[in-house]
């Protein structure tokens, strides 16, 4: 209710402007906040992990399924037609090449998404059911947010993860669109020139503002899944450092290293001890 109260408000102070100009508005607040979420973190700073990267296009394979099965569904509504440009900024296919790269081709069995993510694609179903012209608030929040920032984000990824030219980078790709600036000029005109209420207007500046705290719901959601994994990495690791420091000959003979020598040593103990917990807790992280 608070949110809608602040949504309507600001769009009574700014009832001339053209509605790309006021979604940019009312979610100028949500839009910092979800910079500066970790994962957005580790992409300013360039140090963005393969786990963070392939849990991410997991969720975002959810999210654009949802949006563009709503979007094809209502492609013929007033709300939607204006905007409709699948050959240009449907992003499904590449999402789907991006994990086939990384997981393999029966990538469909091997991906898993957080709660938030569900949550996200059941109110793009529902709104496309109950109210298709909210579609174009979450259309432009991630399309032009993909234009606009996805060709940085791609060089960043590309960079940290040492991946080939376009290897699992895909989703950053927009064939359809030769120049994205102008591309940008002609959606948010047309987006302008849809026709709305004054109740139905505001109910997009409402579903913009949603579409942001959703997005920061999944990104939050998405490195607590990382967190957890990376303690269960942990736990593993001590469960064999414990068994190495007991002088384990199955697991001494495994690493080729006497057990009489592991038992001697408490400094070899403890630094054997590190290895092997650093390389438990990396294969844990690069199983996903």
């Amino acid at each position: 209710m608070e949110t809608a109260r602040k949504t309507q408000t600001a769009a009574e102070q700014m009832t001339d402007r053209d509605l790309s100009e006021q979604i940019k508005t009312v979610t100028k607040e949500s839009h910092v906040r979800a910079e500066n979420t970790e994962l957005m973190l580790s992409y300013q700073r360039g140090q963005v992990t393969l786990p963070q990267y392939k849990l991410l296009l997991c969720s975002l394979y959810e999210i654009y399924q949802a949006l563009e099965e709503e979007l094809d569904r209502n492609a013929e509504h007033p709300g939607v037609a204006p905007v409709y440009f699948p050959a240009e900024l449907a992003r499904l296919e590449t999402i789907e090449k991006d994990l086939e790269h990384f997981y393999g081709q029966d990538w469909r069995e091997k991906i898993v998404v957080p709660a938030a993510t569900k949550r996200y694609a059941h109110r793009l179903r529902q709104i496309g059911k109950e109210n298709p012209e909210f579609l174009v608030a979450h259309a432009y929040t991630r399309y032009l947010g993909d234009l606009s920032g996805g060709q940085v984000l791609g060089r960043i990824t590309q960079k940290s993860l040492g991946l080939k030219s376009g290897e699992g980078l895909s989703f950053f790709s927009f064939p359809g669109v030769s120049s994205p600036n102008l591309f940008k000029q002609l959606y948010r005109s047309r987006m302008n020139g849809i026709e709305l209420t004054e109740e139905e207007r505001n109910g997009v500046l409402e579903e913009a503002v949603r579409a942001f705290e959703l997005n920061i719901q999944v990104f939050d959601d998405l490195q607590k899944m990382l967190s957890v994994t990376q303690r269960e990495s942990e736990l593993q690791s001590c469960a064999a450092q414990s068994k190495l420091a007991n002088g384990d000959p199955m697991l001494a003979k495994t690493l080729q290293i006497p057990g009489t020598m592991i038992n001697a040593s408490p400094l070899f103990r403890m630094v054997l001890g590190l290895f092997v917990a650093l390389a438990t807790v990396s294969m844990g992280i690069y199983a996903f």
